[in-house]
């Protein structure tokens, strides 16, 4: 969805302009999205078919987190350290629950305009602002344990490892922060393109790495103990002559399973990796900015025009690819159960069969869009909506004819 993108700003103005582009995104792709002339129908999306359901979903609860996120395109998604789930809105509300009722345990009021997390470990909830805030709460009961300011707006969830704070910005920058007081202990910078998708992809740790897509295209590892590049692969190099044509930007956070690593680019190439070199094992032409997710066997990536294709992990080899959901805005994938699950923009999760691909069941969270990939959790699976909604569902396959 080109209709994401946005210019890059100088450093000079980046919090002020970053907030401001936080609420109106700058729309590019003129004639599908409208502007200035053009049919606003010219792509719609696809309507819903009617299927024969094969899958029982329970709607455990539903709770209201805070205030709505519409059209901002922010990371604010579930999270969970297996004993609450966590969850954060806009407005600057963070609240635990419990995940079985959704009774609330606590509940921080940061009065900043969040934008990524929360991400939650034994004793630390940690989310980012679109002020460039990374804030740090005692995961037990709320409190504010410490609060930083980092060079930008944060777009995508921070991760965890060991006594790091690990936080992407949107200004090319990975930052390494101590988890006990939020002193920065390293950081390093990738460059940044003139023009480039909103959103951000959320580094992963693995090994002793810690792993970023970035917005020029490239993927890099990065030593977690002093942040020494061990590896930068150039994914997605730029290509065509407009700068819309050569958007290459790495949004979709990367998936790490055993010694390989899996990557996706807005307008490039879907690639294994080995982790330890960065050697390139495998590639194929596939576009995403909105993800992917893997189990065992297989691949699973929400295409740039929302349709959900599954790929042989080890090879690449396509084994499905569904256009049902062509252009809803669907969010990355969930590997659930015997069920790949994504959401859209109208609030509807649709449950597919990740050995056929075909529908199995479909039931609404909300009427608010559902911008990130759903939190599974056991045999639960947890979703937030932009406008605020923490659901919890649960799976049931229906009992056999005898």
């Amino acid at each position: 969805m080109s209709c994401l993108a946005y210019l890059a700003p100088s450093a000079q103005r980046r919090h002020a302009w970053w907030r401001y582009m936080a609420a109106v995104p700058l729309v590019i792709a003129l004639g599908a999205c409208g502007l200035f002339g053009g049919d606003k129908d010219e792509d719609p999306p696809a309507d819903l078919i009617k299927f024969k359901s094969t899958l029982k979903v329970k709607k455990l609860w539903s709770t209201s987190v805070g205030g709505g996120s519409e059209n901002l395109r922010l990371a604010l998604a579930p999270a969970s350290n297996g004993v609450h789930i966590f969850a954060a809105a806009h407005d600057g509300r963070v609240a635990a629950y419990d995940p079985e009722k959704g009774r609330r345990i606590w509940r921080n009021k940061t009065d900043v305009p969040l934008s990524a997390g929360p991400v939650a470990g034994p004793d630390h909830v940690i989310v980012g602002s679109n002020d460039g805030d990374v804030i740090a709460l005692d995961a037990k009961n709320g409190v504010e344990l410490w609060r930083v300011q980092v060079s930008s707006e944060v777009l995508a969830k921070p991760a965890l490892s060991g006594n790091l704070v690990l936080i992407r910005t949107v200004d090319g920058k990975l930052t390494a922060l101590d988890i006990d007081n939020g002193r920065q202990v390293w950081g390093v910078q990738q460059s940044v393109p003139r023009l480039s998708v909103r959103g951000t992809a959320a580094p992963v740790v693995t090994n002793s790495l810690v792993i970023s897509g970035f917005d020029n295209g490239r993927l890099a590892a990065y030593d977690l103990s002093d942040g020494g590049q061990v590896w930068n692969l150039l994914l997605d190099p730029p290509q065509g002559r407009t700068e819309i044509e050569r958007l290459a930007d790495l949004n979709a956070t990367v998936q790490a399973v055993g010694n390989d690593l899996y990557a996706v680019g807005y307008q490039g190439r879907l690639a294994s990796i080995a982790i330890e070199s960065g050697q390139l094992l495998w590639s194929r032409e596939m576009s995403s900015y909105a993800g992917l997710a893997a189990d065992f066997n297989n691949l699973y990536i929400s295409g740039q025009h929302s349709q959900l294709v599954a790929v042989a992990r080890r090879s690449g080899r396509e084994l499905w690819q569904k256009d049902v959901l062509h252009n809803r805005d669907i969010t990355g994938p969930a590997a659930f159960g015997s069920s790949v699950v994504v959401g859209d923009f109208e609030g509807y999760l649709h449950w597919f069969d990740p050995t056929t691909g075909e529908l199995q069941t479909r039931v609404r969270a909300g009427s608010d869009r559902i911008t990130t990939a759903p939190l599974v959790v056991s045999d639960t699976l947890y979703v937030v909506t932009d406008g605020g909604k923490l659901i919890a569902f649960r799976g049931v396959a229906p009992k056999r004819e005898s």
